[in-house]
């Protein structure tokens, strides 16, 4: 007698999954950050599969990074905008401002005056601008710099709105605060359409659908830069990544470039493996191995819920029980406490 498939995670466990699975893949890949493939296969020949911290700015485990302390900035600023019941209550600004307090060492989590030891250059610059201008749409660093410092970032725009225009408009607004290159803006609307589309149970490649429309929208034709990114993820392997090393075809060999990340992104996506041995793969790949096993948690905690997520990384992760707790309070708003 056949069985019935097992139902897939609940809304609830997909957004909590979404900010632990980023957390995590943060924190696991901030040990061998800006190693290279080699370097990481030497030391850990079956991959890197605990969060044990250290790396070039000496994490304690578990800690945040600029990548899951920066994704906390975005996504308190949604909750203020749940907290304030206005309908006018400006995000974007929000998220500045939040941006630039973490910048300034004025961050819960450090010591009052505590900077933060990694800040990107785009993210500085941009950061640096917007102290002068208070003005979200003339702070970006500028065309050209098609850093990852935006899409690692973006992910509560994808949970917490639920409008898909509104979506499109506020994920490319708080990638401009530091990353205005239009590489970057458009990447943030791909990558959060694809977690709106997982958040509300589409299949993984009707989610990537989701994700290639709004390209073509935005770039105007199907053949843009950000476009073919996302197809290229949809061709290359994880594992096999993994095993050799970045590809000629990812042109910053991963090593921030923005649509490196979003295709190593969508090849973690489409890999049916458990969640724990994807980002462990992610981050063997090498060079800016937080960053893109960060934005890769992302999209794979949003597939496979909060219950894929190893137990051990979940209990050492600095702002996992935050996390939960903004989580549940702004999906009670959405209907799906």
């Amino acid at each position: 007698m056949a069985q019935n498939p097992a139902p897939g995670p609940t809304r609830q466990s997909r957004i909590i999954g979404a900010l632990l699975a980023l957390h995590a893949g943060d924190s696991l890949g901030a040990t061998v950050e800006f190693k290279t493939h080699a370097q990481i296969a030497s030391r850990y020949p079956s991959g890197l599969r605990d969060i044990v911290g250290g790396g070039p700015f000496n994490w304690p485990a578990g800690h945040a990074t600029d990548d899951t302390d920066l994704t906390r900035a975005v996504l308190i600023a949604y909750k203020s905008r749940r907290e304030s019941g206005s309908a006018d209550f400006d995000v974007v600004k929000a998220a500045a401002e939040n941006s630039l307090a973490w910048f300034d060492g004025n961050w819960p989590g450090r010591a009052p005056g505590e900077l933060p030891k990694d800040v990107g250059n785009a993210t500085m610059q941009g950061l640096d601008k917007y102290r002068r201008t208070r003005d979200p749409e003339r702070s970006g660093a500028g065309q050209g710099s098609a850093g990852n410092g935006s899409l690692m970032r973006c992910l509560p725009t994808g949970l917490f709105q639920s409008d898909p225009e509104l979506l499109v408009q506020e994920s490319m607004a708080i990638s401009k605060i530091t990353h205005n290159d239009f590489r970057c803006v458009v990447a943030c609307a791909v990558y959060n359409s694809i977690v709106a589309a997982l958040i509300r149970g589409n299949s993984v490649d009707d989610a990537i659908e989701a994700g290639e429309a709004v390209a073509v929208r935005l770039e105007k034709r199907g053949g843009g830069e950000v476009y073919k990114s996302v197809q290229l993820g949809k061709e290359l392997k994880i594992s096999d990544m993994a095993q050799r090393g970045p590809p000629r075809s990812l042109p910053g060999g991963c090593s921030g470039y923005v649509l490196d990340s979003l295709t190593v992104a969508i090849a973690a996506l489409l890999d049916q493996r458990r969640l724990e041995d994807v980002l462990v793969d992610v981050v063997g790949i090498g060079r800016d191995t937080d960053t893109n096993a960060a934005i890769a948690g992302g999209l794979l905690g949003t597939r496979d819920g909060v219950e894929s997520i190893p137990i051990r990384w979940k209990e050492v992760l600095q702002f996992g029980e935050e996390f939960r707790a903004i989580a549940a309070f702004l999906s009670e708003e959405e209907g799906t406490g």
